[in-house]
């Protein structure tokens, strides 16, 4: 029993991790664009670029573990994210910042679908919502307290201890996994590498996510290599789809979507994703830039939120296995997300940092109350050889959204 908590909560502990550094810089963009002499847009690639490498390495995962071994996988993706890490605080100019943050997102996908197929293995069945809000508790802390964790770091030290700090963290991990994890119970063989698939898949989302982060600065379609990878990209998609559903050995198995739960858990988690993202990523901007707080008042806009999402999660984990029903849960979290936007809708430059603290509790309930049970609906009718591949899709359609 020791033994299998220690493996949770470093499994955990992983995937917030890789998670807090998905928002951990948003409060730093300002101090990396004036220490490195950089435009904001071309900052904001630091975000971008790991967020392309998490969509495109998230769904491999389950084959890259199938073919390299969990063990192996998870560990060398543990050594990978501290390595980047620790180049991206040494870079001396933004674009050595942003090739190392892509290779830093690159490690750390493994960190969240394998954390997850870990969690939800160590419990039975009727337990499920238990491991979904376990996990559910890094989804959403992670995002969240980063910008908290990032603005009392920037305003006390400097940006670079924000990637430094994954260091010990890392190493803790990996040490850890390297005596409790093990393989999977059920493994799917793979003995040829779908090189074509990956090709599709990081060409297809590689040209989706410059086209959405630099279509507006280039006036969209007026600009033609914005048209270009438009094209590539629906093309790259389109012909991964086909390409996926009729190759034997699949990078990325699209036949676990069949699962209507699988389906539509995917779909709202693409949704949760954007609301996720977008306000954590907006928040901080609109703080600093239009409102004048610095990065410790920015950070802690959030936190009482986080704090109160934690309850959230474990509530709604009780209420899914004393039985009520996830739709009605599902249903409660959209409702207090649009409220949150509602009544962000309506802030303006007199705002107080207390009525934006309040509304941003609405959106850490609502994030808590379609964590669990989405995460729980989407592996809920998978086989066990599938359950790997389905966080993984799962996983990635939230990254996509955000």
């Amino acid at each position: 029993m020791f033994k299998r908590n220690l493996l949770i909560l470093t499994v955990l502990l992983a995937a917030v991790m890789e998670l807090i550094d998905t928002t951990i810089v948003n409060v730093a963009l300002s101090h990396m664009s004036g220490n490195l002499g950089a435009t904001l847009e071309d900052t904001t690639w630091v975000v971008t670029s790991y967020a392309i490498a998490n969509v495109i390495i998230i769904p491999m995962t389950s084959f890259l573990t199938s073919r390299l071994g969990r063990r192996n996988y998870y560990i060398g993706s543990i050594v990978v994210f501290i390595a980047c890490s620790f180049m991206c605080g040494s870079s001396g100019d933004i674009w050595t910042l942003v090739f190392f943050r892509f290779f830093q997102g690159i490690g750390g996908g493994a960190l969240l679908s394998v954390s997850q197929a870990v969690v939800f293995e160590q419990f039975p069945k009727e337990k499920q919502s238990t491991a979904g809000a376990l996990f559910g508790i890094g989804v959403f802390i992670g995002p969240t307290i980063g910008p908290t964790l990032g603005g009392f770091i920037v305003e006390n030290y400097s940006w670079p201890l924000i990637f430094y700090i994954n260091i010990p963290i890392g190493i803790l991990a990996a040490v850890s996994c390297y005596f409790l994890l093990t393989e999977p119970p059920v493994k799917v063989a793979v003995s040829k590498v779908d090189w074509t698939g990956i090709g599709l898949l990081a060409l297809g989302v590689g040209s989706l996510q410059t086209v959405l982060e630099r279509g507006q600065t280039e006036d969209w379609f007026a600009t033609g290599y914005i048209t270009l990878l438009t094209i590539v990209s629906v093309l790259s998609l389109a012909g991964f789809i086909l390409w996926e559903l009729r190759a034997p050995f699949p990078v990325v198995n699209l036949r676990v979507f069949k699962s209507k739960e699988l389906s539509i858990a995917a779909l709202l988690t693409f949704i949760t994703g954007i609301g996720m993202f977008t306000s954590v990523f907006l928040t901080p901007v609109i703080a600093q830039r239009l409102l004048g707080f610095n990065p410790t008042e920015t950070g802690l806009l959030l936190l009482p939120g986080a704090i109160i999402a934690i309850v959230g999660l474990i509530v709604s984990g009780k209420l899914l296995q004393s039985g009520v029903s996830p739709v009605i849960i599902v249903a409660a979290g959209f409702f207090c997300f649009i409220y949150f936007n509602w009544a962000m809708f309506n802030m303006d430059l007199d705002t107080s940092a207390r009525a934006i603290t309040d509304n941003l509790i609405f959106r850490a309930l609502g994030m808590a109350f379609l964590t669990v049970p989405l995460t729980v609906l989407a592996v809920s009718s998978l086989q066990p050889k599938d359950i790997p591949q389905g966080a993984a899709l799962n996983n990635m359609m939230r990254q996509l959204g955000g």
